[in-house]
């Protein structure tokens, strides 16, 4: 693949970096990453993967725009309320790059559609950008089982946190956190409030995971949970091992097939909206 005079100036300052160059570069524009929601966290990420220049971006969500996103979710403007979301991201992205290939999934994630979607463009790396705890544990047993690396986060009020998958290195999300929370046992975003630029900390993060995967480097958040309190201003890196006993990457897995759990009432039209 050779690059136009317009592409250099383009990625100009990546390829200046000896850790991705040309080689690097198209590295980038030959990935594939799939971003499961259009919210606050997915926002960030994909404006990001899109001005790098990663080839094809898939973003899944089925909701719309409301005023009430504004406020963190930076892909969608004003003039993007009561649009789908995923039509307003690839907008954004597209204005931003035309170079990348946006693909837009209108629809909720659920057991019967997931592997699906993930399968659709053989996507090289996931980013969990949901809201909703019985989501984030599909996605995840769905990339166990397909051998998928991905990065989970999650927000409220000032905190945040991630950690980031790799088949065969470190832990899953259900070795550290087995099962979701019973229904309304845990407050979301919508209930709890969050402020609007934890969003960009935490999603800026989950593409960053996203472009090292690509690009082969070393320092990927497998094995860790980062931490951030922006009251404080601070970042914590905590040490994680695997479950041998993990009932989905463990020796034996007990779960062998993609469950659907049951969900919070305030959540189903709002799990994509952190």
């Amino acid at each position: 693949m050779a690059f136009t005079d317009e592409q250099l100036e383009r990625y100009s300052r990546h390829i200046l970096l000896k850790e991705v160059g040309i080689k690097g570069q198209k590295r980038i524009m030959n990935g594939r990453v799939l971003i499961i929601g259009a919210g606050g966290l997915g926002a960030p990420a994909a404006m990001y993967l899109a001005a790098a220049g990663v080839g094809t971006i898939g973003i899944a969500d089925a909701d719309t725009v409301d005023l009430s996103n504004l406020q963190r979710q930076i892909i969608h403007a004003t003039a993007d309320v009561g649009k789908p979301k995923v039509r307003s991201a690839r907008e954004t992205m597209n204005a931003m790059n035309p170079d990348v290939e946006v693909v837009a999934y209108h629809e909720w994630i659920n057991s019967a559609n997931i592997t699906h979607i993930i399968n659709d463009k053989n996507y090289d790396f996931i980013i969990d950008g949901t809201d909703n705890f019985p989501i984030k544990f599909l996605i995840n047993d769905a990339c166990v089982m397909l051998q998928k690396p991905f990065s989970h986060a999650g927000i409220i009020r000032f905190q945040g946190q991630l950690l980031t998958y790799v088949p065969g290195k470190g832990p899953c999300y259900r070795c550290v956190f087995k099962e979701p929370p019973p229904p309304d046992a845990v407050p979301t975003c919508r209930q709890a409030g969050v402020i609007g630029v934890m969003g960009g900390v935490i999603g800026t993060l989950q593409a960053t995971e996203a472009l090292k995967y690509l690009l082969g480097m070393e320092g990927l958040l497998t094995g860790f949970l980062l931490t951030y309190n922006a009251l404080t201003m601070e970042f914590r890196k905590i040490p994680l091992a695997a479950n041998s006993a993990c009932p989905v990457c463990g020796k034996n897995p007990a779960i062998t097939t993609l469950i659907d759990y049951e969900q919070a009432v305030c959540d189903l039209r709002e799990y994509h909206n952190q």
